[in-house]
């Protein structure tokens, strides 16, 4: 088992800087995490409906989650948003589930997921790539295709 410590943090005063920052700092984190601001049970629909900040939302079918099947209608409708909006709480069943690993657990979502980072991540420039484009541009650009002939 692995012993973690606690950070020894230094009991500055609060101070209207300390303060800014402190707020500044939580804005920083809270913008680059998933942060879920609400969750709605859908009985027409058998789902969840777990909302975002920026009014997307995504629907979350029960039977395909174990852990919500065997809960009833009364405490699908009792779920409340935790841990700084990563998960689904029912504090009455200990149920405490990431809304990143429900979304995992769909192969869709993740089939989504990764074509959407892969292309944000294909779209990105770095100074090397900007230098070899620069480069092949001075040689002709890309060369072309050659068909083969028959």
């Amino acid at each position: 088992m692995t012993t973690i410590k606690a950070k020894q943090r230094d009991n500055e005063p609060v101070t209207p800087a300390s303060w800014e920052r402190a707020v500044a700092e939580g804005r920083r984190r809270r913008s680059i995490t998933l942060q879920a601001t609400q969750v709605s049970y859908l009985p027409q629909h058998e789902a969840l409906v777990v909302g975002f900040a920026d009014n997307a939302a995504i629907l979350l079918p029960i039977n395909n989650y174990p852990e919500l099947v065997r809960l009833s209608t009364a405490e699908l409708g009792r779920i409340v948003i935790g841990y700084g909006g990563s998960a689904l709480c029912l504090e009455e069943q200990d149920l405490h589930v990431s809304i990143a690993g429900l979304v995992a657990a769909s192969a869709p979502l993740m089939a989504l997921a990764v074509t959407v980072v892969a292309a944000r991540n294909g779209s990105r420039s770095s100074a090397a790539k900007a230098l070899a484009v620069r480069e092949n541009g001075r040689k002709g650009g890309r060369p072309r295709k050659v068909l083969p002939t028959e």
